[in-house]
């Protein structure tokens, strides 16, 4: 690749985080965009490398990685990660916390920028191949797509491995080699090492061919999120719920790939046609009086009044009563944060009534607007709160009067009158 190409491939960006592992890929990379710099200063770099601990050499690839850094005056930053075990695999967990770190470390004016190649491509067009992926799984790595707060760039993705290569021993380059790169128990190191050598032996272009294969499946992708993405819409409410009924009416296939979508819109992984046939038939036709839930991660998808919901799993609140005492500081609750700000108005508490929250109440309420008493069951049904969040909705009481259900209604027995009250702030986490 040549510097105007590379430059081409960046822009409009011009603020890098690099993303700097210390192998012969990222190596050439940031070498690459040293040079850049210096012909074009109003570049900026920086770069990261994770460190997940997982070899015994790890503290000396970050100390490599800062040593080289130094040398080219970019500035590294160093970011340690915990390994969080879901079932899937080892690799699948370095690359989760790999990149939940990435973007949590990718400025608003920043490019992440990877060094994945055209090799990686052609292995990760095979691993979707041998999942049974269609035209989205098999679209494999786009060269840039929207990231954290920014953008992701892929800028050697149509460049082969042994280009790389031959820039690293032309410049002198020092790398590290990271030994489970030699394990075949890892499916990408087995196609790395057994597969791809054969194919590219018989076929020398064969990644390239991978490569346009994945790119027609990207086309084939994009067509249809340009076609199905009013009708997508016309679906989806303010809560980014999936209406059912209208989806009854469609073909398997075309109901498929709005749901697929509809995944793509809470930024899930793509669910695998076995897992997408059980969303429609466990969840969406399931029978009207269940509550179906199936976990995807640390998330569901569940049902209520005939739509389908992505929801972030959370624990039930464990402790039946906590007090909240003077000065009233904020709380932190199951799903989200309670303090006295701009919110909810309710009266303040008189002398001897004790501030506590509890998730349940018992009897007859009587709400502001309501003539009529109810059961907190019934109001939570007539005011359409989903089983699931009622279960973390925090009920403000003082002493045993139930005042509020914040953010949700106040009882007549909470009402504030003319005296100033407080103001009840409910701030929800944002995955919750």
């Amino acid at each position: 690749m040549t510097p105007d190409t590379l430059l081409a491939s960046l822009r409009p960006s011009h603020q890098f985080l690099v993303a700097y592992s210390g192998g012969l890929d990222s190596t050439v990379l940031l070498h690459q965009l040293v040079q850049l710099r210096a012909a074009h200063p109003d570049l900026h770099l920086r770069a990261i490398h994770i460190h997940h601990g997982l070899s015994d050499n790890a503290d000396n690839w970050a100390a490599h990685c800062q040593a080289q850094c130094d040398a080219w005056q970019v500035t590294l930053d160093v970011v340690r990660v915990t390994l969080v075990d879901d079932g899937n695999g080892i690799e699948a967990q370095a690359r989760e916390a790999r990149y939940r770190a990435l973007s949590a470390a990718l400025r608003t004016d920043e490019a992440l920028v990877t060094a994945q190649h055209l090799d990686d491509q052609c292995e990760t067009f095979l691993l979707a191949l041998k999942r049974g992926s269609g035209p989205a799984g098999l679209a494999a790595m786009p060269a840039a797509v929207p990231f954290g707060a920014g953008w992701l760039r892929r800028p050697l993705l149509n460049t082969p491995r042994h280009t790389l290569e031959q820039w690293a021993q032309q410049h002198g380059l020092q790398w590290i080699e990271d030994e489970s790169n030699q394990s075949r128990r890892f499916d990408r190191n087995f196609l790395r090492l057994d597969v791809l050598p054969l194919l590219n032996a018989r076929w020398p272009h064969f990644a390239g061919m991978v490569a346009r294969s994945a790119a027609l499946c990207a086309e084939q992708e994009q067509l249809l999120d340009e076609l199905l993405d009013d009708e997508l819409h016309s679906l989806l409410d303010a809560r980014g719920t999936l209406a059912i009924v209208p989806l009854k009416a469609m073909r398997e296939a075309k109901r498929g790939a709005l749901l697929r979508r509809w995944f793509a819109t809470h930024h899930a992984q793509m669910p695998s046609r076995a897992a997408l046939a059980r969303v429609w038939s466990e969840v969406a036709l399931s029978r009207e009086d269940a509550a179906p839930k199936l976990v995807f991660g640390d998330y569901a998808v569940r049902r209520y009044q005939d739509r389908l919901w992505w929801v972030k799993n959370l624990p039930a609140p464990t402790n039946p009563v906590i007090y909240w005492d003077a000065p009233y500081s904020s709380l932190s609750l199951t799903g989200g944060r309670l303090s006295l700000g701009e919110g909810q108005r309710v009266r303040a508490p008189r002398d001897g009534e004790r501030v506590s929250i509890r998730y349940r109440a018992a009897g007859t309420l009587h709400i502001v607007g309501r003539e009529r008493g109810r059961s907190l069951k019934k109001l939570w049904q007539e005011l359409g709160i989903p089983p699931w969040e009622r279960e973390i909705v925090p009920l403000l009481f003082y002493g045993e009067q139930l005042i509020s259900a914040v953010g949700v209604f106040v009882t007549q027995e909470g009402r504030a009158g003319d005296e100033n009250g407080w103001q009840l702030c409910w701030e929800r986490d944002a995955e919750a």
